[in-house]
């Protein structure tokens, strides 16, 4: 049994925050809520969301999984309105998804879940933790995508730096320490990263403002942000780019 109650707000930042990552997604439901942990195709980024019952008008749920066409979702969700309440139910016995959303249902199949994995998400101890103004690293993206298609991250206790280096001009956005929310860096700490991935994950981040970045050298890059106004949560992990 699934049946639950939704803004459209919150499940377009669920599918926002899943779909750069994947196309297809299987998600757990039980009481306790939400959740989704996934891989993209070329094993590059991971993804792992928690939505809590609260982020819902009203949630039942038995403990079973959902296979479900993420693009599909957001084209549902084009037809809603910032007023609407979207009910999503699950018929059992056409193994469909049921939103309604006002005078207007949709019916959508679900996807078999047998051949989706169950990622690990590794607990990868990162010795730089930044916690920072997410519209003011979107600006420096904004920025870097202009010149190059990777990133370099880099902290020390001093400051955060994104620059981006292409073949005649560059860009850098550094961030003193006192303009930052959090910093803690004992050494500095530099990496590499593919910009289109980095890029779609701290837009992802928008609606929540505050952004929690984790650095090494040369290891993954973990983002973490609130959604659903704090009553969700969203953990990536962006591997780096390896100079040759």
């Amino acid at each position: 049994m699934f049946r639950s109650e939704v803004k459209p707000a919150v499940l377009r930042q669920v599918v926002d925050t899943v779909s750069i990552i994947v196309g297809e997604g299987k998600f757990r439901v039980n009481q306790d809520g939400m959740s989704l942990k996934s891989v993209d195709p070329t094993h590059v980024a991971m993804v792992d969301l928690e939505l809590n019952r609260s982020a819902f008008e009203s949630f039942e749920a038995d403990d079973q999984e959902l296979g479900i066409d993420i693009e599909k979702l957001k084209n549902v969700l084009r037809s809603a309105t910032p007023s609407d309440v979207i009910t999503l139910h699950l018929d059992e016995e056409s193994n469909r998804l049921i939103l309604n959303m006002g005078n207007l249902m949709r019916s959508m199949s679900l996807l078999d879940t047998r051949h989706m994995t169950d990622p690990k998400i590794p607990d990868i101890e990162l010795p730089a933790i930044v916690v920072m103004d997410g519209e003011e690293l979107e600006r420096g993206i904004k920025a870097a995508e202009n010149v190059s298609d990777h990133v370099i991250i880099s902290m020390d206790n001093e400051s955060f730096e994104l620059r981006a280096e292409g073949d005649t001009d560059s860009v850098d956005l550094k961030i003193p320490n006192d303009l930052l929310l959090d910093l803690k860096c004992d050494k500095r700490v530099k990496s590499i990263f593919a910009l289109s991935y980095f890029s779609n994950m701290i837009r992802a981040a928008r609606a929540s403002k505050v952004v929690k970045i984790g650095l090494g050298v040369d290891y993954p890059v973990k983002i973490e942000f609130d959604i659903a106004g704090g009553k969700g949560h969203v953990l990536y992990l962006l591997a780096p780019r390896i100079p040759g």
